[in-house]
């Protein structure tokens, strides 16, 4: 587990593919349980130690994660998360180039439970529900695009659907049309930055997690650093 920030009221975690954020049907230890027992153990706290999710990550992505350490932090990071206040900033590997260089998707979501996947429209459908993000290609190698993706809305998988739609399926996402599975069998989508006013000391805030420490990753994460 690799802490990225801490302070009173909030802990930042950088997951990886493998991590779940939540507990489910698998019985995997999740992220936030791991989290808990680890600020048990910093501040050898005897009882319950608190901890909200403020934010989470589909399994196979990788990146930031937002954890609240108290109750009124939680409370305001629901309502900032709701109302769009925090930016999220995700990178996603893609196999083709996207039809422009920069683009705001709009989309109307649908999802199916059972097959626990999502169906992009243009259109508005019966349930569905509207999807907005904004897109730029930022690098390339040989065979893949980096896409630098700001995220406005919260819907379920809505960059791997979205990007899915226009014909850019995510590296290793083979849910939503990618032809090959990734090695570690995450896919290549991480949660790169938030950027928010604190909930409670109102400072700027602004959390970057590392990319995972892949081949691939790292050339495109080199390239940014040389080319800001």
């Amino acid at each position: 587990m690799k802490i990225i920030y801490e302070d009173n009221h909030i802990i930042a975690v950088n997951k990886t593919v493998s991590e779940i954020v939540q507990g489910d049907k698998t019985g995997d230890t999740p992220l936030s349980e791991t989290v808990k027992q680890w600020l048990k153990e910093k501040y050898n706290k005897p009882g319950n130690v608190f901890l909200g999710v403020a934010h989470r990550l589909d399994r196979p992505v990788s990146g930031l994660v937002l954890f609240a350490k108290t109750s009124k932090a939680l409370a305001r990071l629901n309502n900032m998360f709701r109302d769009q206040q925090i930016k999220k900033i995700y990178w996603a590997i893609v196999k083709n180039r996207p039809p422009k260089e920069e683009d705001e998707l709009v989309h109307f979501l649908v999802r199916n439970e059972e097959r626990n996947k999502s169906y992009a429209y243009d259109n508005e459908k019966a349930n569905s529900k509207k999807a907005i993000l904004h897109y730029k290609l930022v690098a390339h190698s040989d065979n893949y695009f980096l896409l630098e993706i700001e995220l406005k809305t919260g819907r379920h998988h809505q960059i791997r659907c979205q990007l899915a739609k226009i014909g850019c399926p995510i590296k290793g996402d083979l849910k939503y049309g990618f032809d090959r599975s990734n090695k570690n069998g995450g896919i290549c989508l991480h949660s790169r930055k938030v950027q928010f006013v604190h909930p409670v000391s109102a400072e700027e805030i602004l959390i970057t997690a590392e990319v995972p420490d892949e081949p691939l990753w790292k050339v495109f994460e080199k390239f940014q650093e040389t080319s800001n």
